[in-house]
């Protein structure tokens, strides 16, 4: 017994020596980001990344420097990466990114994780393909019982004087609080796409029928259009949620519509236009999928505390429809790769 063992674990070494052989970098078609893992890869209470492993054949596994979870690999072009969570995450991309093994100046980056979102635009389980990534980061902030009564809250633009106001610009400023993705991309992602069926539960049910006054709330899970804003604090309720919509639209110049409440997708954007720059990686190959475990603010009568404490009705469901929307789309981009996708969507 011994002796199997030792082979099946020499056997797996040769086959990450052999991915990573000095000289010949790995020819990557699929990068899928998640941002975490609960326990093991693979058998028992799933994170994001767990179902990719699974169904995906993830079996070959490559330590990269700088990374805390080895990336996976099925040998077919696609890796699977967990890459942390909040704006940290940003970090580790970089550090994929620079690694001399992989080739990824053609790869595809889909992001594929589990959000708040919001319930004026869907519901548990539903599932959106971002047309912009919003940095909810970088901001002045006062104490909101402090701030002017006549604002709506007390987050405003680094060079601002008020809420929703874009400020000037004197150079010491982020380069960019938004992120536009290839439009043609992502239109061809959500076609793929919009019409997968997904999970609905008893459970999902009835907590969507407490969002009265929240027709799109209370639909069974639907594939969508919707943005994501990424903050590293994790933050709840009706006010802080006005002020990622009008955030969004801030920072769109009125284009965007925020629907999924995130911490990392910030991070990794900024991560892959640096790595755009020095010709490691195509910031247009980019895809930001995200899915709704739970609302960003609370049912009517619910209490924001209450809501942002409960169990997540929507936990496992949104990480089935995660994987179920999203690997539609990798395994287009993996049959299809000579014809349509190495050159690029456009």
């Amino acid at each position: 017994m011994r002796k199997i063992i030792l082979c099946l674990a020499l056997g797996s070494g040769l086959l990450a020596a052999r991915a990573a052989e000095p000289g010949k970098p790995i020819s990557v078609k699929v990068v899928i980001v998640t941002t975490f893992e609960v326990g093991a890869d693979t058998g028992d209470k799933p994170g994001e990344f767990q179902y990719w492993v699974e169904r995906e054949k993830l079996t070959e596994s490559i330590k990269v420097p700088g990374m805390t979870h080895p990336v996976l690999t099925n040998g077919q072009g696609v890796l699977g990466v967990v890459s942390g969570t909040t704006a940290r995450c940003g970090n580790q991309i970089m550090a994929l990114g620079l690694d001399p093994r992989f080739d990824l100046t053609k790869a595809y980056w889909v992001i594929n994780g589990i959000a708040g979102v919001d319930p004026a635009d869907a519901s548990l389980g539903s599932a959106a393909w971002s047309r912009y990534v919003i940095d909810g980061d970088v901001a002045y902030e006062i104490d909101s019982r402090e701030a002017d009564p006549k604002w709506p809250y007390a987050i405003i633009a680094i060079g601002a004087k008020q809420p929703n106001e874009i400020p000037k610009n004197e150079g010491w400023e982020p380069d960019a609080m938004s992120y536009e993705l290839n439009p043609a991309l992502v239109a061809r992602a959500f076609a793929l796409s919009k019409d997968v069926p997904l999970v609905d539960t008893p459970e999902m049910q009835a907590y969507r029928a407490t969002y009265v006054g929240f027709p799109n709330a209370r639909k069974p899970p639907f594939v969508l259009y919707g943005d994501s804003f990424g903050s590293c604090r994790y933050w709840h309720g009706v006010t802080l949620t006005q002020w990622a919509n009008d955030w969004t639209k801030l920072w769109t110049k009125g284009q965007g519509n925020f629907v999924m409440s995130d911490m990392e997708d910030q991070g990794i954007a900024s991560a892959l236009t640096i790595l755009t720059k020095m010709g490691r990686v195509d910031f247009q190959r980019l895809l930001v999928l995200r899915t709704g475990s739970n609302y960003c603010m609370p049912a009517p009568q619910q209490g924001v505390v209450n809501s942002m404490q409960a169990e997540y009705a929507g936990y496992l469901p949104s990480l089935e429809s995660a994987y179920r929307v999203g690997s539609v789309v990798v395994h287009d981009i993996v049959k299809n790769w000579d014809a349509e996708y190495a050159a690029g969507v456009k």
